[in-house]
């Protein structure tokens, strides 16, 4: 268990809706209580028409900054393929700004080939492209320490990503916030793997918040994240329309869990 605030995210996904409806629904996202709102960063959807309405990840999180007020926001993640690390630093600290200290840079080694493909990346493999991750990453940091002004706090790093052997190695070097996948048994797994990386480089793994994707009945489910440590959860919509039913579960189950 851990002393952490239980906070739930929602992850509006910006594929096959127009931006007035993302826009609608990141408001109506915060106005039922949610925590963090997210998108992703892709460039085509990742189900339902392949190509279907799409609109890109940090364009949109500028304008979330100026259309929210209280919600943190960030990509759930950045591809770190996509931009040169001493840009997305940059970009960061303006979005930073604009909204008042209340982004996270979700980051991770990128997944979806299409994207790739079609916007003249190269694809590498999945081993190389988590090897860039570990060379940004430092690079990250060191920008956001040269940028005038500074950004207005320390932006939390949010990585993405269950690589036992290299993905949560970087978490206990460079995250502030764990974010992975799958039922209890499996987060459980990735949990106590985490934590050896971070002994290994001397880090206390309280330091890191850990953040999980979900689906399901939070009254089930919750309580068996919570006990590993999950005090992050984060519910994923995609449009046209844009179902809100279950994060308002999640959001009461927060509200009686954490008192």
């Amino acid at each position: 268990m851990t002393s952490r605030p239980i906070r739930i995210g929602l992850q509006l996904q910006p594929q096959h809706a127009d931006y007035d409806t993302i826009r609608r629904t990141a408001s109506a996202a915060e106005d039922l209580g949610a925590d963090i709102i997210f998108n992703w960063d892709h460039f085509y959807p990742l189900y339902g028409d392949p190509d279907g309405l799409h609109f890109e990840c940090w364009t949109m999180l500028g304008a979330w900054a100026e259309s929210t007020s209280r919600v943190e926001i960030g990509a759930l993640v950045t591809c770190n393929s996509y931009r040169n690390p001493e840009l997305l630093a940059d970009m960061a600290r303006t979005v930073d700004h604009i909204s008042g200290g209340r982004l996270i840079l979700g980051i991770g080694s990128g997944w979806f080939e299409k994207d790739y493909q079609e916007y003249g990346y190269e694809f590498g493999t999945a081993g190389g492209r988590l090897d860039d991750l570990a060379e940004a990453l430092p690079r990250i940091e060191s920008r956001l320490g040269k940028l005038n002004p500074a950004p207005t706090r320390k932006i939390p790093v949010l990585i993405g990503g269950g690589g036992e052997k290299k993905t949560l190695k970087l978490v206990a070097k460079h995250g502030d916030i764990w974010h992975g996948f799958g039922d209890p048994e499996v987060v459980g797994r990735k949990v106590k793997i985490l934590d050896q990386h971070c002994a290994d480089v001397g880090r206390d793994p309280g330091e890191i918040e850990r953040s999980c994707g979900v689906q399901g009945d939070p009254d089930e489910l919750g309580p068996k994240l919570l006990e590993l440590g999950v005090t992050t959860f984060t519910v994923g919509v995609g449009g046209p329309d844009y179902d809100l039913d279950a994060l308002k579960s999640w959001i009461a189950w927060r509200d009686k869990t954490n008192g």
